[in-house]
C-alpha cells in the first residue's frame, strides 16, 4: 500500500471525527437521509402536540434516540477507519522488513 492510501485514509477519518462532533453538538448535517426523514418526523410531531397542548415527551424520545443512533454509526465508522490505517502500515512495515531480510546488507 502508499502513502496516498494512508493520506486518503486520514482524510477520511479527520471527515468522520468532524461529523461525530457536529452531531454531538446537536447539528443536523452529518445525518444520513434516513436519520433526517426521522428527525423531522419527531420535530414535526412534537410542534404539532405543542400546538394542540399535550406532552412532547415522545417526540422528545425520538429525536434522542435518532441522534444517538447516529452517534453509534459514526463511531463505528470511525473505528472501522482507524483499524484499516493500523492494518496498511503493518502490512506495509512487513513488506519493508521482508524486503531488508532478504538482502545481503
Amino acid at each position: 500500500m502508499s502513502n496516498a492510501d494512508l493520506r486518503r485514509l486520514d482524510r477520511e477519518i479527520r471527515a468522520t471525527t468532524k461529523k461525530l462532533e457536529a452531531v454531538r453538538r446537536g447539528e443536523l448535517w452529518p445525518l444520513n437521509g434516513r436519520e433526517r426523514r426521522a428527525m423531522a418526523r419527531a420535530v414535526t410531531g412534537g410542534a404539532y402536540r405543542v400546538v394542540r397542548g399535550r406532552s412532547t415527551g415522545r417526540a422528545e424520545e425520538r429525536i434522542e434516540s435518532t441522534e444517538s443512533a447516529a452517534e453509534t454509526r459514526l463511531t463505528a465508522e470511525l473505528s472501522a477507519l482507524h483499524g484499516e490505517r493500523q492494518r496498511i502500515v503493518t502490512e506495509t512495515a512487513r513488506t519493508k522488513a521482508a524486503k531488508k531480510s532478504s538482502g545481503w546488507w
